[in-house]
């Protein structure tokens, strides 16, 4: 009897964590946040704005860089090479996407790591991306891709911030010198 309890104590509090983040993720219009990007090895640091859907803002803290979606390009530019994809032939076009994210999170099973943070793994279109939740405030803290060349990109957020007001034309695809 006890190890029933267990069990379903075990998962209320799963299915607590999930239906948590997902009334958080839909009451979210906007994120602004600082980051750690590694991708390769390769470690850099900045700040990005989200809003939903399918946009993204974020500066490098060095070499200029900027990253931009308008919700169909992505443009990467930095102080000496400049490009542009469909956004829709990368993964951040499902993380920044937060009706299928909303969509997938509520069909899969989370997996918690340190006592800390909450993981969903999604396969989509070949692709595998992890996305993870603090624990405590169900914030988007991170996730981790395989870009274009199939380099392993690992982004944590901090200092997260919801639904701040967004000057929208931060939005606009950079041109390229």
């Amino acid at each position: 009897m006890f190890l029933i309890f267990l069990i379903s104590l075990s998962s209320e509090v799963s299915a607590n964590n999930k239906d948590q983040i997902i009334n958080k993720l839909k009451d979210t219009l906007s994120l602004n946040f600082d980051f750690e990007q590694n991708i390769n090895g390769k470690i850099e640091f900045g700040n990005c704005t989200i809003q939903y859907p399918k946009k993204m803002f974020c500066a490098y803290d060095k070499e200029n860089k900027v990253i931009v979606s308008n919700g169909k390009s992505l443009v990467i530019k930095s102080s000496s090479s400049y490009y542009r994809y469909p956004l829709d032939k990368t993964p951040l076009n499902f993380i920044l996407d937060k009706n299928f994210l909303l969509k997938k999170i509520s069909n899969l099973n989370e997996e918690i790591i340190n006592k800390s943070l909450v993981k969903f793994v999604i396969i989509e279109n070949g692709q595998s991306i992890e996305i993870f939740f603090d624990i405590n405030h169900h914030n988007l803290i991170g996730w981790q891709t395989k870009d274009i060349y199939q380099n392993t990109a690992v982004t944590l957020l901090y200092s997260v911030k919801s639904n701040q007001a967004v000057n929208e034309k931060i939005f606009n695809t950079p041109s390229q010198n």
